[in-house]
């Protein structure tokens, strides 16, 4: 059994594993109708059933879907896909031109996925600024002693910054020591107040609780509540070696695994930890059983303690690794700081700027949670953080900018959500308001580049529109989508919302990708 401290992994790195989501106002045009949109398309749709004419029957192309302005490509790929044009909504617009280039289901309230974050990002870096920082703070009941004691307990508050790492952690630990504190005599109290109750056990959208991108919203989140195991085997030492980041105090691995020959097979099973509770207030990460040299390195992410755990275990642990000492171990409880209580630290957390990139081309949905709650909370100051909260302070906010989007349904703005409803309309009169507003630079900043980062990096890395598009994707059970921007080959710049919305939706990756090739090329 290793009690060794775990290394420290960097944020980013955590953060890519966790992985594996402006100054005028813009004209927006509806969403053509049928018969204008013979008219606009005429000459499209000639152009294109000369090709359709020669193809077998299975590959005719919907003669409306051609007059709305849609692709060829795209609606024989849905086609292959077994995806209904029915179970799919499009609006394709030139920046500044009165009428989109393509328009399909366009006004019908479609389930976005990961494009919700979209909304709450700009919302954020409007309603709270790109340098609006988190605050997470410690206090305690006396100020130090000369020798460095602290009488009394400490109290730890967060704001729900969404980045609390360990450097962060360690930061605000540094500051504490600086201020003279070196040993503790009491517990820790931790302040969760500023988010409302209840989040820690809403349960998941699909029953995984361990899973990393279910992890619930708090206060005090503390390095996404999440553990990221690294298994490295090592053939020379026929060993196979186990790290682990965060470090929480409380947490001890016990590594059993034995390097074989042969091929790696399911090597999860074999990397993935039971991880249990121990009578002495430990927690045993166990692994047990063969591991092929041939699986290579893998890490296994897991989000399996409570928030009150893992702050308490991460603060501990970071409080020792500075030198800092405790009289006993510190007894553990939630509760308010005292109004008379001392301030040893505050730590101001990244810059909403930087957050939202994380958020957008990582799809990180705790962060993103985090965020609205934030949202909600600094703008109506009328008691702690709820999804209530927030969903009134942002539709209130899109209606001052004349954005009423009539089909927008807030849950938890992540679109980790069966609930969460907007069409393809207006999420591109957003994406427009956006473009066109001040922080439209930030947010244009935090997407996804096709076939360069964050989750579209893999995505048409030899195609010649890589690196000119800036797109949230979503992706859900029976959800896939697209909303941003495309940067067409001519100069121009293309807003695009594709939705689809169908059981067969995750075989229909080649429909969004032949659309964005389309708009690169300059819809023609």
């Amino acid at each position: 059994m290793s009690n060794a401290l775990p290394r420290i992994v960097p944020a980013a790195a955590l953060l890519a594993c966790l992985a594996a989501g402006f100054t005028t106002t813009p004209t927006y045009a509806k969403p053509a109708k049928a018969k204008a949109a013979v008219a606009a398309t005429a000459a499209a749709a000639a152009a294109t059933s000369a090709a359709h004419a020669k193809r077998p029957a299975a590959e005719a192309v919907d003669p409306a879907a051609l007059r709305a302005g849609l692709p060829a490509t795209v609606v024989s790929a849905l086609r292959r896909a077994n995806v209904p044009l029915s179970a799919a909504s499009f609006y394709v617009v030139k920046v500044g031109a009165p009428m989109a280039r393509a328009s399909w289901n366009a006004e019908q309230p479609m389930n976005p996925a990961s494009t919700m974050k979209v909304v709450t990002t700009f919302a954020g870096l409007q309603l709270l600024g790109p340098d609006f920082r988190w605050q997470t703070s410690l206090y305690a009941d006396a100020q130090p002693e000369v020798d460095g004691s602290v009488n009394g307990n400490i109290y730890l508050r967060g704001r729900g910054d969404p980045k609390l790492v360990p450097e962060e952690m360690a930061k605000l630990v540094s500051t504490a020591r600086r201020a003279g504190a070196s040993k503790i005599n009491g517990d820790l109290v931790l302040d969760r107040s500023f988010f409302a109750d209840g989040f820690d056990g809403n349960g998941t959208i699909d029953g995984e609780s361990t899973r990393a991108y279910n992890v619930n919203p708090d206060a005090l989140l503390y390095s996404f509540k999440t553990l990221s195991f690294t298994i490295s085997p090592d053939p020379a030492s026929r060993s196979v070696a186990v790290s682990v980041t965060p470090a929480l105090a409380q947490l001890r691995v016990d590594n059993r695994l034995a390097l074989t020959n042969g091929r790696c097979g399911d090597w999860r099973t074999r990397a993935t930890p039971a991880i249990t509770p121990q009578p002495d207030g430990t927690v045993l990460a166990a692994f047990d059983g063969n591991y092929a040299a041939d699986c290579g390195e893998h890490v296994v992410n897991l989000a399996t303690l409570s928030h009150s755990d893992f702050i308490s275990g991460g603060f501990v642990a970071e409080w020792q690794l500075a030198g800092g000492t405790f009289a006993h171990t510190p007894g553990v409880r939630s509760g308010p700081v005292p109004r008379n209580a001392v301030l040893l630290a505050r730590h101001y957390g990244e810059p909403l700027g930087d957050i939202v990139r994380d958020i957008n081309k990582f799809s990180n949905n705790v962060m993103a949670r985090q965020l609205f709650l934030t949202i909600g909370a600094a703008i109506d100051r009328g008691g702690p953080a709820s999804t209530a909260r927030s969903s009134t302070v942002i539709h209130k906010w899109l209606q001052k900018q004349g954005l009423d989007l009539r089909s927008l349904v807030l849950d938890n703005g992540s679109g980790l959500s069966r609930d969460e409803r907007i069409s393809a309309y207006d999420m591109a009169r957003l994406l427009q308001q956006a473009l066109a507003s001040n922080v439209g630079p930030a947010l244009i900043d935090s997407l996804p580049i096709l076939g360069v980062d964050g989750t579209l990096r893999n995505r048409l890395t030899r195609a010649n529109a890589a690196g000119n598009a800036y797109l949230k994707t979503g992706t859900l059970q029976d959800v896939r989508a697209l909303a941003g921007y495309v940067d067409a080959l001519n100069g121009e710049r293309y807003v695009v919302v594709a939705y689809i919305n169908h059981p067969n939706a995750s075989a229909a990756q080649e429909a969004h990708d032949a659309l964005m090739q389309w708009v690169y090329r300059g819809a023609p």
